[in-house]
């Protein structure tokens, strides 16, 4: 038994990818140097946004945090599959696999949430110019992301402290890489009832909420550009919005293709390979998206990098 709830088992065995050793020891090198890249680019943009006096601005400010987020994101997952990988053993303790969902959980919703305030940001830029500085201050921007952090928190709380109440009687395998909160639940062997209200009512909040604060951000953002009357002026008002709109598509597409599709097309292959997707590729490919479609960044980056002469692009 484990603290307060009724359970038997002391472990689960995470499946993860392969089970083949020959593949696995191709995913460790695969999932090894993504971790690498995800890592190192989000925090050179960190750096390159710090460093750079032009760069302190709410956009820059939020970005900051969304590649702080992405670094945590990645790495409430991917240390311990390559972990696994090395060692052999799949096992995760009970209470490590409630740590990982607490701070997978946590990660996933801070990222929704900064996204839609980043749309909130593009939103007022594009639609209100002449107020944007009054609106958009270094505090309001600070207390935005601190309840964002906040409101994330809370709800991966509530649902880790849901699981503790469940019973786990006898089969511990995750079909999956990670303690994914969903796949835990479904092992359980008392009622699940209040975890599922859980995960549809405060999980919803985290992740439908946002989603649609984007929508409204950006229908009303795209009726304010097409009363744009120069063509010039239009297309530089989508090239403020054209990298996180690449990235919330990305986000919000593959967890869409996860979550929201119907039970029969589920399978544990499927699901796994488009967690990868949003836990590994997104989190990787962010900082690229951002960096190589905005000169201002890569201006910043290439000072960071002449800086340290020891490094090169």
């Amino acid at each position: 038994m484990e603290g307060g709830n009724q359970t038997s088992i002391s472990e689960f065995i995470l499946l993860g990818l392969s089970n083949k050793p020959e593949q696995e020891r191709l995913l460790f090198i695969l999932f090894l140097v993504m971790y690498l890249i995800t890592v190192l680019w989000n925090l050179l943009i960190i750096l390159a946004i710090r460093t750079d006096s032009h760069l302190h601005t709410p956009m820059y400010f939020f970005l900051s945090n969304l590649s702080l987020v992405d670094i945590c994101f990645t790495s409430s997952t991917v240390p311990k599959m390559l972990v696994n990988y090395i060692s052999g053993n799949k096992a995760i303790s009970y209470i490590g696999c409630l740590t990982q969902v607490f701070f997978f959980s946590w990660f996933a919703g801070l990222d929704s949430i900064i996204l839609a305030s980043m749309a909130y940001d593009r939103y007022v830029a594009i639609c209100a110019p002449l107020h944007y500085t009054m609106i958009m201050t270094q505090k309001v921007c600070a207390r935005l992301v601190g309840v964002c952090w906040f409101w994330a928190c809370i709800d991966a709380l509530i649902h880790t402290a849901s699981l503790t109440r469940l019973s786990f009687c006898g089969h511990n395998e995750i079909p999956h890489f990670f303690c994914d909160l969903s796949v835990v639940i479904r092992l359980a062997c008392s009622d699940t009832l209040l975890n599922d209200l859980m995960v549809y009512t405060v999980g919803g909040l985290t992740a439908v909420m946002p989603f649609i604060g984007i929508l409204i951000s950006y229908t009303r953002i795209f009726i304010a550009v097409l009363k744009i009357p120069s063509t010039h002026g239009k297309k530089k008002a989508f090239n403020t919005c054209g990298s996180h709109l690449a990235v919330v598509c990305l986000f919000y597409g593959t967890i869409i293709g996860v979550y929201f599709n119907p039970t029969s097309t589920h399978t544990a292959q499927k699901d796994t390979a488009s967690a990868v997707m949003y836990t590994v590729v997104t989190p990787m490919l962010n900082p690229f998206i951002y960096s190589l479609r905005n000169n201002d960044m890569k201006r910043a980056l290439k000072m960071l990098f002449i800086r340290k002469p020891g490094l090169s692009l």
